[in-house]
């Protein structure tokens, strides 16, 4: 089994844009969770905004925590 499988995707909105990259989002089950942007998204110099909707990974041991992989 792959480690990508285990992983949840869910969307969610940014609130807060804060240093080094993280952002605070506000999950569509109503939850606010800390994220970091996915290296192909800083690659790319993709920018986040608040307000922006983006797609975001959780691993199932940490629902805290999150990375964004995109930007919708």
């Amino acid at each position: 089994m792959s480690a990508n499988s285990e992983n949840i995707q869910i969307e969610g909105t940014v609130v807060e844009v804060m240093n080094h990259n993280l952002l605070r989002v506000s999950l569509s089950n109503g939850h606010r969770i800390l994220c970091h942007a996915a290296g192909e998204m800083r690659l790319n110099f993709i920018k986040v905004l608040p307000g922006d909707k983006v797609l975001v990974e959780l691993s199932p041991y940490d629902l805290t925590r999150g990375r964004v992989i995109s930007r919708k």
